[in-house]
């Protein structure tokens, strides 16, 4: 039912109307209503077809708003960048040494935030925060932070390009926790262990 869904919203011609999300008895469940609807050529506006209840199960973020939306999408693994933190390795990356350039160094930190994560993340989200970034990155070597192992790689030549050693120490997964999936519809967007969906009936 998950595809006839999305499929219903991809159309050429479809949207998608999120009606009602709650969080239901079961714990880190939410669950919401999704109306699929098609743009009538006539100038009828849009025309209903179905009514899903999707429940999200395991739920780990959500950030939901009710309304109208052109694109859904389901994503796993490592392919977006919300998921990286919940399905790629924790890493713990370090530093050694004095830039040659402290914000120069703390530019390309922010640069590559934006290349890793576009929209979805921002500094200081997953930066070590003990101390100020002037203070942190000047200070001969530290901690930067805990973070995704994809990000760590790509922080690693903005500190190499400034004379300084890095280490990475690699985590281990929750072996309690599986893999999580995302459910994007336009900007709102669902992280869960698993989706559920349940046509409610023809309109």
């Amino acid at each position: 039912m998950l595809m006839q869904m999305l499929d219903e919203i991809n159309a050429a011609d479809g949207y998608g109307v999120l009606l009602l999300a709650q969080m239901d008895g079961v714990p880190d469940t939410l669950q919401f209503i999704v109306a699929t609807t098609a743009l009538d050529e006539s100038g009828a506006g849009l025309r209903d077809k179905n009514r899903y209840i999707v429940r999200a199960l395991g739920v780990q973020e959500h950030r939901v708003s009710v309304g109208l939306f052109k694109a859904a999408r389901t994503f796993d693994g490592e392919d977006h960048p919300l998921l990286l933190q919940y399905n790629s390795t924790p890493t713990g990356f370090f530093f050694r040494g004095q830039p040659q350039n402290v914000e120069a160094l703390i530019l390309n930190i922010f640069q590559t935030y934006s290349q890793v994560f576009g929209d979805w993340r921002h500094v200081p989200d997953y930066l070590n925060l003990s101390k100020p970034l002037l203070d942190l990155f000047g200070g001969g070597g530290d901690l930067v932070g805990e973070m995704p192992a994809p990000l760590a790689d790509a922080l690693d030549p903005a500190f190499t390009a400034q004379g300084l050693e890095t280490k990475q120490i690699a985590g281990e997964k929750p072996k309690e926790q599986p893999p999580q999936k995302l459910l994007l519809l336009d900007d709102s967007y669902v992280v869960a262990m698993d989706f559920s969906v349940d046509v409610l009936g023809k309109v």
